[in-house]
């Protein structure tokens, strides 16, 4: 087990800024390193959507994880928001997710199922209870799926409070420098683990690897294989909304909106394999667009803010990769999170410092351990 202190994490996305929140907290000497701005790489990108059972199937370990997860957030962002002064936008409204035909209401219907035998409240509506429950929606629904545990949250400004937090707490963020090799150093007992960046180096006592979709261009001495994280581009819309705002995040198959208090409404988002492409799109843009309208046709009248996009990092089975390396002394990853980073950030956070800190080895590790790609 490494020093309780002088732990270096790269990343300054929702994950790392979670993980160094809480290695700080618990005192912890950290250092956080980026080659952009808290919180503007994939994180920028996300609506803070908080709803792990809206693809709910028995035998899903993401869905163990996302629930486990989801049951910290209250305590979770309560702690950021106190630890570093920040106000954190932060609903547990619920979620309307919208079927517009037989085929979809069928699958709410085996979600509605699922939910029932895990005790989770969950209401299966028929097409006039949808619309009352939303009344923006459009007339076509053929019903609806109402979960009032769900939520959504400020990413950016949730990674913000974190980072802030973690150096109140002592923390260090060093930014504009990005990491290309991590080398550990033996002698004796003690391992001094050396991370090389554009900037120079710095050493500490142990590192996490959370630089989501560039995990894998890190190059770790000793390990032959990268971890296999790959980027899918997610594209979100922004708009301003007139007249009757929507209740709570509104669901499809094909997009979800997420009302804020500003009057904005978030539109997400695209599933693209398009490398390391960090352009918006009129294709996805125009797809987003019909998707909302399909289901809110409102959302026509809608100013339109802009689009922002994100990397997320994905792996072959769709679950993070949160473990030791079982080659190089003192290493940690905590990435590829694909489309839960924030909502797994409270549990990620968790797990890692736990096992960093205190050697307990939470029996959710061998599921998303790193092992299962190979000698990482």
């Amino acid at each position: 087990m490494p020093r309780s202190s002088d732990i270096i994490v790269i990343g300054a996305g929702v994950v790392g800024c979670a993980v160094a929140c809480e290695l700080a907290r618990r005192g912890a000497s950290v250092e956080i390193i980026d080659d952009r701005a808290v919180a503007m790489g994939a994180t920028q990108a996300s609506a803070g959507v908080l709803a792990p059972f809206i693809e709910a199937r028995e035998g899903n370990p993401l869905l163990d994880l996302a629930v486990r997860s989801l049951d910290l957030y209250d305590a979770f962002v309560a702690r950021a928001a106190t630890d570093s002064g920040v106000a954190i936008p932060y609903r547990r409204t619920g979620t309307l997710d919208v079927a517009t035909d037989d085929a979809s209401l069928a699958a709410l219907r085996r979600t509605a199922d699922v939910l029932e035998r895990r005790g989770v409240p969950a209401l299966l509506l028929d097409a006039a209870r949808a619309r009352a429950e939303e009344p923006l929606v459009v007339d076509g629904v053929t019903g609806g799926l109402l979960i009032e545990a769900h939520g959504f949250v400020a990413a950016a400004e949730l990674t913000r409070a974190l980072a802030a937090a973690a150096r109140r707490s002592g923390g260090q963020l060093v930014e504009q420098s990005r990491v290309r090799r991590i080398v550990a150093h033996e002698q004796g007992e003690n391992v001094e683990m050396i991370v090389e960046t554009d900037r120079g180096s710095l050493s500490g006592g142990a590192v996490v690897v959370a630089a989501g979709s560039w995990s894998g261009d890190i190059e770790i001495a000793g390990v032959s294989s990268r971890v296999p994280v790959r980027p899918v581009r997610g594209q979100l819309l922004y708009l301003t909304w007139t007249g009757t705002p929507l209740r709570r995040v509104t669901w499809s198959s094909r997009c979800y909106l997420v009302p804020w208090d500003d009057g904005t409404v978030l539109v997400g988002a695209t599933v693209e394999d398009a490398g390391f492409d960090e352009r918006a799109t009129v294709a996805g843009v125009r797809d987003l667009l019909d998707a909302a309208c399909e289901i809110v046709p409102h959302a026509w009248s809608a100013g339109f803010r802009g689009a922002r996009v994100g990397l997320r990092p994905a792996t072959k089975d769709n679950l993070p990769v949160i473990g030791w390396s079982a080659r190089c002394p003192n290493v940690m990853y905590a990435t590829g999170h694909f489309r839960n980073g924030v909502l797994l950030a409270p549990l990620t956070a968790q797990l890692v410092a736990d096992a960093m800190l205190e050697g307990k080895s939470d029996p959710m590790l061998d599921v998303v351990s790193p092992s299962r790609f190979g000698d990482l």
